[in-house]
């Protein structure tokens, strides 16, 4: 008694990825691709069985079939390689043969209006095909396991004919019958009772479930058919399949193991990285909010979140990233805390005051407000940026335009204020930049300012590659300096960076930080005077 409940709450996972999966449109997998996701579904991943092809596609797929069926024999698991076939006598069991496989997964009608319409058969005349296929492919010593395609219509309006189908593949004794929601029709509550009248009719039946995700419920049907006495479910990598694809194998293995007393063999560190090998090699990106393998899953955007998980990962949950070989993030924009920047600079071992803390925090909040992306890769970027910032901002580059395009000579607007006052100017240039600086120069001079010469020019992004990751220009200024003693030119190197995704835009943040690093002299000086004044006065 005690090794049956054992037994009874493993579940089997058959993966349908290479085959069901790949009726996603514009999806077809190489060879060598399929050979790469066979191997990694069943020794890392460790499903317990794969569906790898159909019978009769094409050249393709039998050279396809063939590389993993070879590499399945070496390895000892070729009794886990299964191939959709179809009830032509001889056709799709020699097809297998001749592509190394042992396993034919029959695809038979599982509804009548299926049987009648599509194949213009009589109940009888197909269970006599399927008959002569099944004692076929046992000859040639095949397991044989069985579709009734379109059950969930067939035992819900038909279910005398579902019955002679299943009681016909129990004389045959086929290994297992696959039940499949073709049409993605039932909800939860349907799936329990059709599921349960199935069950409780044959016990001794290896019943599996196939589902599609039409309604979104392809999980929770899964759930119910696996608590009405179903064996064991189908899964596709990332839900790939037609239309709305098929169960989701990392989201399905998650429910099973977190609401359900029944367990599975996949090893769930190992999903993301399949995961992400079937969104490469398939060329169809996953949303990034995909329960479990999406990117976004286990990032916390809201302050209120990073303060909780720091104070006591009170907003964890069963759903650990560390459990699927991931981990959490803290997304850094408007919605930001001290919380979220401090989990960041701890990760990447940067300790600042809390003033300097706070600089960070509200540069990342205003890069957030104009909806740009900040990483945890930015934020050395921003803290250069912003403890180098002058403490006052005495001279601002309040509006700027550069136009530059492959036809014309670039050109530039430039509106600068300083001690009230707006001056603007336009100019040409040889390129955005250098336009841009000219329009400077010439409103600088009515402020009685002299622009240094640039001496280096030099621009940065975090590592990745990302398009809108922030950018970091720093620049290096010549800047001449009173005359000494020997009446010699003097000068010297001022270094100012800015950071902003757009390339031009931290150009324009570290000029302007050389404008207020010129100015800075004289209004500490004007201040200081004031101060004696006021002091003599006393």
């Amino acid at each position: 008694m005690t090794d049956a409940r054992v037994e009874a709450r493993q579940i089997t996972i058959m993966d349908t990825t290479l085959r069901d999966g790949e009726q996603t449109p514009n999806v077809a997998y190489t060879p060598t691709e399929k050979l790469q996701l066979a191997r990694m579904l069943l020794r890392d991943v460790e499903v317990d069985r794969i569906e790898i092809a159909s019978t009769r596609v094409s050249e393709g797929e039998l050279e396809a079939a063939l590389l993993v069926t070879q590499w399945a024999r070496k390895a000892r698991l070729l009794q886990r390689v299964e191939m959709l076939g179809y009830c032509d006598g001889k056709k799709s069991v020699d097809w297998i043969a001749d592509a190394g496989g042992k396993v034919i997964n029959l695809l038979t009608k599982g509804s009548e209006r299926h049987c009648r319409i599509q194949l213009k058969a009589t109940p009888e005349q197909h269970r006599k095909q399927v008959e002569e296929t099944v004692r076929y492919a046992r000859r040639k010593r095949f397991v044989v396991n069985v579709y009734l395609e379109d059950w969930s219509s067939g035992v819900r309006e038909s279910f005398d004919y579902v019955f002679a189908m299943v009681q016909l593949l129990r004389e045959l004794r086929v290994a297992r019958i696959y039940l499949p929601d073709t049409l993605g029709i039932l909800c939860p509550d349907d799936v329990g009772r059709y599921m349960g009248l199935m069950s409780a009719t044959w016990p001794e039946v290896d019943f599996e479930f196939h589902a599609h995700n039409d309604y979104g419920l392809a999980v929770a049907n899964c759930l119910a058919a696996l608590g009405a006495g179903a064996r064991g479910v189908h899964t596709s990598v990332n839900g790939m399949g037609e239309r709305s694809g098929n169960t989701s194998l990392a989201e399905v293995v998650a429910a099973v193991h977190d609401h359900t007393a029944l367990r599975t063999a996949i090893v769930e560190s190992r999903l993301a990285t399949v995961s992400q090998l079937v969104e490469t090699f398939s060329g169809k990106d996953i949303a990034s909010n995909t329960p479990i393998v999406g990117r976004d899953v286990f990032t916390q955007t809201a302050g209120i979140h990073a303060d909780g998980d720091l104070k006591g990962n009170l907003y964890g949950s069963r759903l650990a990233p560390a459990r699927f070989g991931r981990a959490r993030s803290y997304a850094l924009g408007k919605l930001s805390g001290k919380a979220s920047v401090d989990h960041n600079l701890t990760a990447l071992g940067i300790e600042l005051s809390d003033s300097e803390r706070d600089l960070v925090l509200a540069r990342v909040i205003e890069l957030g407000d104009r909806k740009h992306t900040v990483s945890a890769e930015d934020l050395p970027y921003i803290i250069t940026d912003v403890l180098k910032t002058p403490a006052e901002q005495l001279i601002r580059v309040e509006r700027y335009r550069v136009g530059v395009a492959s036809d014309e000579t670039p050109s530039a607007h430039v509106e600068l204020s300083y001690k009230g006052r707006v001056e603007k100017a336009e100019a040409a240039g040889d390129g955005g930049y250098d336009a841009f600086m000219n329009a400077l120069k010439k409103a600088a001079k009515q402020f009685d300012m002299d622009v240094p010469r640039l001496e280096d020019f030099r621009v940065r992004i975090p590592p990745g590659g990302r398009t809108g990751a922030l950018v970091e220009t720093t620049i290096t200024w010549r800047r001449e300096l009173p005359r000494g003693r020997s009446g010699k030119p003097r000068y010297e190197s001022v270094t100012t960076s800015g950071v902003d995704s757009d390339q031009l835009a931290s150009a324009v943040i570290a000029t302007e930080k050389l404008l207020n690093l010129l100015v800075q002299p004289k209004h500490s000086e004007r201040k200081r005077g004031k101060s004696a004044r006021k002091q003599g006065g006393a």
